[in-house]
C-alpha cells in the first residue's frame, strides 16, 4: 500500500493521494484515522467514488450516523447520505443550506455525541463560488494567551438552530420541530487524549450564565480568532474531491454560489464516540 501525504499549512490540511483500489483496506483506513487527528482536514483530489464506495469509507473510519436524514436531501440520493444543493426540485426548505455559508460544526444542536469526522465529496461544482472554508478550532485554541484560556475554561454555550439560519430565515418560517432544537455543550471540550478544541460557530448561541450582549460578545471574538488565515484553509473543489474533516476540531462555511449552479454535494458522517458534555 502506498498513500502520500503533503501538509497544506503548518496547522491544518493535509493532501492524500492513494490508489482508489486501497482506499477501503483497514491499512490506510487507520492512517486517514491518525492523519485526521493530526491534521483535521484530509484533501483527497478527484478520487471519484460512487455513494456507494463513500459509504463504505465512512464505516471504515467508524459507525455512521445520518442526523439529516429528516430534512429535505436527507437520503435523496442513496439511503445514509445527505444531499447538499439549492436545487430546488430536491432542497425545498433552503435555509438549512443558505445558513451553511457562515462558520459551524455539524450536529451540534443535536442531543446526540457529536460527529467525529464528515465526509464530503463533489458531484458538481459551481462555476463561481462553492469553495468550502475550514478553521482549525484546536490550533485557535492552544494560540490564545493564557488569561483567555483560563477564562473560558468552565464556560458552557447553548447550540440552537435558530441560531444556526439566524442571518437567513426568521425562526416563525422554520419547522416548529426543528425550531426547538437546541442542545448545551461545552465551549472548551476536553477529549479523551487530552486535546482541547472550542465547540463555537454560528449555532453558538448564547453562553450559559453570562448576560445576552456579554456571551455574544464573547463568542464573536472566539469566532474572529479561529478565522485567521493561520488557522484557516480554503478548498477549490474540481468535480471527484473528496474532503474528510474532523467535526469537533475544525469549523467550516461554504462561500455563497448561485442557487441555479447546480452544485451538488453528497455528505456522509462518522457517528462522534464521545459526548462532548
Amino acid at each position: 500500500m502506498k498513500i502520500a501525504v503533503e501538509n497544506i499549512k503548518p496547522t491544518i490540511g493535509s493532501i492524500v493521494r492513494v490508489d482508489r483500489s486501497a482506499l477501503l483496506t483497514d491499512e490506510v483506513a487507520q492512517r486517514c484515522l491518525e492523519l485526521l487527528d493530526d491534521r483535521g482536514v484530509l484533501v483527497f483530489p478527484r478520487i471519484g467514488l460512487s455513494d456507494k464506495e463513500q459509504l463504505a469509507f465512512t464505516d471504515k473510519l467508524g459507525a455512521r450516523v445520518n442526523f439529516t436524514n429528516r430534512v429535505p436531501g436527507g437520503d435523496s440520493a442513496t439511503q445514509g447520505v445527505y444531499t447538499i444543493t439549492l436545487d430546488p426540485k430536491i432542497n425545498t426548505e433552503p435555509e438549512y443550506v443558505l445558513g451553511t455559508y457562515f462558520w459551524h460544526m455539524d450536529g451540534m444542536t443535536s442531543p446526540i455525541p457529536p460527529p467525529k469526522a464528515s465526509v464530503l465529496s463533489a458531484r458538481k461544482v459551481a462555476a463561481k463560488g462553492g469553495q468550502t472554508e475550514f478553521a482549525s478550532t484546536f490550533a485557535a485554541y492552544q494560540a490564545l494567551p493564557e488569561e483567555d484560556k483560563a477564562d473560558i475554561a468552565k464556560l458552557r454555550v447553548m447550540h440552537t438552530v435558530v441560531a444556526a439560519v439566524r442571518e437567513v430565515a426568521t425562526p416563525e418560517s422554520l419547522d416548529p420541530q426543528r425550531r426547538a432544537m437546541k442542545h448545551e455543550r461545552p465551549l472548551v471540550w476536553t477529549r479523551k487524549s487530552g486535546r482541547k478544541s472550542m465547540l463555537i460557530g454560528y449555532t453558538a448561541d448564547e453562553v450559559v450564565g453570562m448576560s445576552h450582549a456579554e456571551g455574544r460578545a464573547l463568542l464573536a471574538r472566539l469566532l474572529e480568532w479561529t478565522a485567521q488565515q493561520e488557522f484557516t484553509y480554503r478548498h477549490q473543489w474540481s468535480e471527484g474531491d473528496l474532503v474528510v474533516w474532523d467535526n469537533c476540531g475544525a469549523l467550516h462555511r461554504v462561500i455563497p454560489y448561485a442557487t441555479d449552479s447546480g452544485r451538488t454535494m453528497h455528505r456522509t458522517s462518522v457517528a462522534g464516540v464521545e459526548a462532548a458534555t
